[in-house]
């Protein structure tokens, strides 16, 4: 690739290079807090996002987009599912939310039920992510963290409100 595609790649992957920020403060090869700055920034973008099935439609678009993305990345870092690659959190996240009302509590269930089983990585999670290589390992343990933090901010939501 060219040095201009190789830094779109970088920039994208990285969350506009929101999570070197954290990598470079910490220094740490993991848990960096990278996979928070970009939760954080994708949560930001939320308001700027279509809603309900349109929604939907977007984040089927934008699935293996990250896909391409996070696996040209991985080819440029030298190492699968570097700390720098954030487009995951993103996928992730908007995954958390697919189908919910944007309310604050809804908001908010989603993002800690998405942070920590993204952080803890249970059964399936953790087997995805070590099992399956490339974009599409990079990704998919976050879109299963999507799909189960939604679920359980459903069973919140039914639960508390």
């Amino acid at each position: 690739m060219s040095p201009a595609a190789n830094f779109a790649v970088r920039f994208l992957a990285s969350g506009g290079f929101v999570s070197y920020v954290p990598a470079r403060l910490t220094g740490f090869k993991k848990f960096t807090g990278s996979g928070m700055a970009g939760s954080l920034l994708a949560m930001a973008l939320v308001p700027f996002l279509p809603e309900g099935r349109n929604f939907a439609f977007f984040c089927l678009a934008f699935l293996p987009f990250s896909v391409w993305i996070a696996g040209r990345a991985s080819d440029l870092y030298d190492t699968h599912d570097d700390p720098r690659i954030v487009i995951d959190e993103f996928i992730g996240l908007w995954t958390a939310l697919l189908f919910l009302d944007r309310t604050p509590f809804n908001l908010a269930a989603a993002f800690i039920f998405f942070r920590a089983l993204d952080t803890l990585k249970p059964w399936p999670i953790k087997q995805l992510e070590t099992s399956v290589r490339g974009g599409f390992g990079i990704i998919i343990d976050d879109v299963l963290a999507g799909a189960e933090a939604n679920l359980l901010a459903r069973l919140a939501a039914f639960i508390f409100l």
